[in-house]
């Protein structure tokens, strides 16, 4: 990946992202708040301060910690966004969060904002299964998640542990309600889990596959298709019994210091090319419904062109104490 190019390719356009704020503007900073990985924020703040004139002033933590920080400054809120943190993070603290209808508000698909603009999505993660193809020979992998609870693959499917890892625990919670009801999906769960190898962190997960430590894991699209962009023989494997999309999106965050360069900021990570830069630079899917993805890089899939299954986010999230304590047992149990 070569940040000079991409870093040119998202500042081409001539039109500023605060046009009519005025030089005030322009002359200010923004502090944004942000889950996202430090390559992707370096990338995306340097861009937007090229463009715009305006400093950022990053936060970088985990989405739960960073609403911990924003929860305790209420009072005083030191940051202007936050960026890069699910929906469910998004929805539950809507308290904190200013209402403001982007500029692209349109683009993105209604199933990917708030409908009282308090947030709004920016790219979507899907559950994939990684591949290694000079393990694995590209038409010898499974086809979904079924095909992972054979006995073949013991061992050979790399796995974030849950307590981890937000979309690990989605990926578990996911398959025993498509497999339910009840215990008969946890069984099968059991199956599957049985024959992975349970890692601490996500980014094993796809380093293993993409170094050939393992020839499968359980991890997210982009994820995949950067280690393919970088030379690794990894395919992305849709499972053919259907996926989860998960939001990630941006909000200003309510009585900020700078409202305005907030606004602006929104607009700025949500325009239409600079999503497409995006997605060269990291493969991160954007939420917005009008790129061809065919003609971008990765050649992803339209989400539509996906099998998504009806999965019960808020349901798994309010009962995740005692789910996590269901799959730490099995964990334990398969080893």
């Amino acid at each position: 990946m070569h940040m000079r190019r991409a870093l040119a390719a998202l500042t081409f356009a001539a039109a500023a992202a605060v046009s009519g704020a005025g030089a005030a503007i322009a002359q200010g900073k923004v502090v944004v708040y942000s889950a996202n990985d430090a390559n992707l924020n370096r990338f995306v703040f340097e861009a937007f301060t090229k463009e715009t004139g305006i400093a950022v002033e990053q936060v970088e933590a985990g989405s739960g910690v960073v609403f911990r920080r924003i929860q305790s400054e209420r009072e005083r809120p030191l940051g202007d966004v936050v960026w890069g943190v699910n929906r469910l993070l998004l929805n539950s603290n809507k308290a904190l969060l200013a209402p403001y209808r982007s500029k692209h508000h349109d683009a993105v698909p209604a199933q990917f904002r708030d409908p009282d603009d308090h947030w709004i999505g920016t790219n979507v993660h899907l559950l994939v299964i990684l591949q290694n193809t000079k393990l694995l020979p590209p038409d010898a992998g499974p086809k979904g998640w079924g095909d992972l609870a054979d006995p073949k693959w013991k061992e050979k499917v790399a796995f974030t542990d849950p307590a981890n890892s937000g979309s690990a625990y989605a990926n578990l919670t996911m398959l025993a309600q498509a497999w339910g009801p009840g215990e008969a999906g946890w069984e099968k769960v059991a199956r599957l889990l049985a024959n992975t190898k349970v890692l601490n962190r996500s980014s094993l997960v796809f380093q293993g596959v993409g170094n050939g430590e393992f020839p499968l894991g359980m991890s997210l699209e982009y994820a995949g298709y950067l280690w393919a962009s970088n030379g690794a023989p990894v395919k992305v494997v849709y499972p053919a019994d259907g996926t989860v999309a998960q939001m990630e999106g941006v909000a200003v965050i309510r009585g900020g210091p700078n409202p305005d360069v907030a606004k602006a900021f929104v607009d700025y990570v949500t325009r239409k090319d600079v999503r497409e830069a995006i997605l060269k630079f990291a493969f991160r899917r954007p939420a917005r419904g009008d790129l061809d993805l065919s003609q971008l890089p990765g050649q992803m899939p339209a989400l539509g062109d996906v099998k998504l299954v009806d999965y019960d986010e808020d349901g798994w999230t309010a009962r995740r104490a005692e789910t996590m304590q269901k799959i730490q047992d099995l964990i334990r149990r398969t080893r």
